[in-house]
């Protein structure tokens, strides 16, 4: 298998504080490996690592086949990032932004200009093209911030919390984005907060704990390695709650729980086969249901039983 990411023992301390403690990743090459863990877990500082803006202090990384700390100018040649914050000029306005980056990047000055005005139409910023930055909305920064990763077309594509600040729709943008882009041979690399991100976006998940790995795997393979399949029943009718409760606790020798807000019961199941047995009781005793059906462990909760706080506290 080819990587396009490849790091073993990567280690960096600041003082007493070690913030990378033995991490190896491996991304192959046109994938997105979502990288999840609380705030101070390492995410970005491996992303600066990478990134070639860190030196680690032992282990070694390559992008591309190319060691970040010895091949760093190679390194940058294949790589685009997205930081946690916005990092354009706010004195130029957004068509200048990105024909500059172009030109940084040896584009002609032609087609610095064709890069600027496509990506302004990628993401729906050409109207405000030749406005002030100072004058863009945070989530209006962010889709800049995110096309300026792309000027320079990116073999290796790290965005370390992408969509913070933007609204869902402006975040599904950007996930068809990185679709495209991965689509086109890129290769992602996910940092993020919003646990549906890593699940819509991720082929893999790595999760980062106090600078170490704690878990990796597709994100079905998580769920299921954290907890089995829950089975959930709603019953059209409040009055039938009872009733449903008693036939579950009878079906899988288990008390269901009971979602008082949404007349919701939940009940862990080894046999998913049971379902089909809880169609037939329900029915046998006339009781209709408005959801019924099976589900695996949020992210949400994987991240829960992985780090010990939910991603909302972690953010």
């Amino acid at each position: 298998m080819s990587y396009a990411i490849k790091a073993e023992g990567l280690v960096k301390k600041y003082g007493d504080f070690v913030a990378l403690d033995g991490v190896d990743l491996e991304v192959p090459a046109g994938k997105v490996i979502g990288v999840l863990g609380p705030n101070g877990a390492g995410k970005t500082t491996t992303v600066r690592i990478l990134s070639t803006l860190l030196r680690p202090d032992a282990g070694h990384a390559t992008v591309g086949g190319h060691d970040v700390v010895r091949d760093q100018v190679r390194v940058r040649g294949l790589i685009g990032l997205t930081g946690q914050y916005a990092s354009v000029d706010e004195e130029l306005s957004g068509a200048e932004n990105l024909v500059l980056l172009g030109r940084l990047l040896d584009l002609s000055r032609r087609d610095a200009k064709a890069r600027a005005v496509e990506l302004l139409e990628q993401f729906e910023l050409t109207e405000a093209a030749q406005r002030p930055i100072s004058t863009f909305s945070g989530g209006m920064r962010r889709r800049l911030d995110l096309a300026a990763s792309l000027v320079g077309r990116p073999q290796v594509l790290y965005l370390d919390e992408p969509t913070t600040g933007l609204d869902p729709h402006a975040r599904k943008e950007v996930w068809s984005v990185v679709r495209r882009l991965v689509a086109d041979g890129a290769t992602v690399l996910l940092t993020t907060q919003y646990l549906e991100e890593a699940d819509q976006l991720a082929d893999s998940i790595t999760v980062f704990d106090r600078g170490r790995v704690v878990a990796e795997g597709r994100p079905d393979e998580l769920k299921r390695r954290v907890g089995g399949q829950t089975l959930q029943v709603r019953p059209t009718v409040a009055r039938d709650l009872d009733t449903v409760s008693g036939i579950l606790a009878e079906l899988t020798g288990a008390a269901p729980q009971h979602d008082a807000d949404n007349g919701l019961l939940t009940v862990p199941v080894d046999d998913p086969m049971l379902i089909s047995a809880l169609v037939r009781r329900l029915d046998g005793a006339g009781i209709t249901a408005d959801e019924l059906g099976l589900r695996l462990p949020s992210l949400d909760e994987v991240f829960l039983a992985l780090t010990g706080k939910t991603a909302e506290k972690a953010a």
